[in-house]
Order: structure tokens, then sequence, then C-alpha cells
């Protein structure tokens, strides 16, 4: 019985621990997704995508569930989207072009970065 106790007890540990590790990785999600909210200003990000892209989807999600501004283009159904991404020699999406810098990937602190001011 006493054994029983230690591993229901165990469990409960780890299930707790696990509860608190993923409340605080989506407070410190929310917090992030609100900074960049605050500083990204409009036409401050453009993605440049592709309809095939995965991780874009997952940046588009993430701008929308944070409110944070931002412009898209598709590189296979807008022409110069197509000729920006060309001229960028981009080896793929996304894109995020930050106050005119360039950024391959989704990357939300690399993205908060870009938004402020240096130091």
């Amino acid at each position: 019985m006493s054994q029983r106790r230690s591993i229901l007890g165990l469990i409960v540990l780890v299930v707790a621990v696990g509860g608190a590790t993923q409340w605080w990785a989506a407070s410190r999600e929310d917090r992030l997704g609100a900074q960049v909210a605050r500083e990204a200003g409009p036409g401050d990000i453009q993605m440049l995508s592709s309809t095939t892209c995965g991780i874009c989807t997952v940046a588009r999600r993430w701008f929308r569930e944070h409110e944070v501004r931002f412009d898209e283009c598709f590189i296979e159904t807008d022409a110069a989207c197509a000729a920006r991404f060309e001229a960028m020699r981009a080896p793929g999406t996304p894109v995020i072009v930050v106050r005119g810098r360039p950024q391959l990937g989704f990357d939300p602190q690399r993205l908060l970065r870009a938004l402020q001011p240096p130091t």
C-alpha cells in the first residue's frame, strides 16, 4: 500500500510540474506577443509567404493570435512579391521583413529585438 501511495504521489507531482511548466510557457508567450504587438506599427512587418509553407501558417496564426499588425504577400500569386523574394535570394519562406531588414524564418524573440530601438 505504501508503494502505491508513493507512486501516486510521484504521478501527482509530475502532473503538477508539467501543468505549471505549460502555464509558464503560455504566459511567457502571451507577454512576448503583447510586446511585439506594442512595438509593431503599420507597415513595420511584412511576411513573404508561400502557399505551401507550414512555418508561414504558424507565423500567420501567431501574428493574428497576438494581434500583431503585419502585411503578407504570396510568392506564387503576387508578381511583385515573387520579384522581391527573388531579389533577396532567400533560400525559402517565410521571409519576414522588419522595418526593411529581412529575416529568414519565424522567431518571435528575434522579431521583438528587430523592432526595438538600438541601445
